[in-house]
């Protein structure tokens, strides 16, 4: 331990007993009385801190997914900030997108390229995009099937984007198969 770590230590352990004698001084009288009113509300600090570490676990469960309703409509929730998610089957592998309709095509992340069995590194960028980050390398790759819900397309052109990229999009290029409809919460895709 340095000195640094030293002085922090007795700091902790002085402040420790004079709030300790404190409480002993005070509540001398009513020990057992104090001893629980402590321990629950530990017990409630420790469940509202289980609660918070819990909550994206429990909100990912029970949130609202893509729907495929009758006659093939696909219905997709808006999320909790205010964007449309859609998953598609990408040549057998489910990939999460995020609707953009401010994107000309579908970009794939390069995490999600890799999950698809596509090498970022061995990919010719010879393309470019304009994003809201500035000026990106692209490169463009062929899928060879895009599923959603019951929909197919064969050989559908996508971009593989350099730059960092937090989800994969999902732009007008593909969008523009379907009839799109925004409803209250809703993105509703036809065909």
């Amino acid at each position: 331990m340095d000195q640094e770590t030293t002085g922090r230590l007795f700091y902790l352990v002085l402040l420790l007993a004079a709030v300790g004698g404190y409480v002993i001084v005070e509540f001398r009288q009513r020990m057992g009385q104090t001893l629980r009113t402590a321990a629950a509300w530990g017990l409630i600090f420790i469940g509202v801190m289980a609660g918070y570490g819990l909550w994206n676990d429990l909100r990912t469960d029970i949130a609202p997914r893509q729907m495929v309703a009758e006659g093939g409509t696909v219905e997709v929730p808006r999320a909790a900030d205010g964007h449309y998610y859609l998953t598609l089957t990408v040549n057998g592998t489910p990939v999460q997108f995020l609707a953009d309709t401010g994107a000309t095509s579908m970009v794939l992340s390069s995490a999600d390229a890799r999950r698809l069995g596509i090498d970022p590194d061995g990919l010719v960028y010879v393309g470019r995009a304009q994003t809201a980050n500035g000026t990106v390398a692209t490169a463009r790759v062929r899928l060879e099937t895009v599923e959603l819900g019951p929909y197919r397309d064969d050989g559908f052109d996508a971009w593989v984007n350099r730059g960092d990229m937090d989800a994969s999009l999902l732009g007008m290029e593909y969008l523009s198969l379907y009839s799109v409809e925004i409803t209250g919460d809703r993105m509703i895709l036809r065909r």
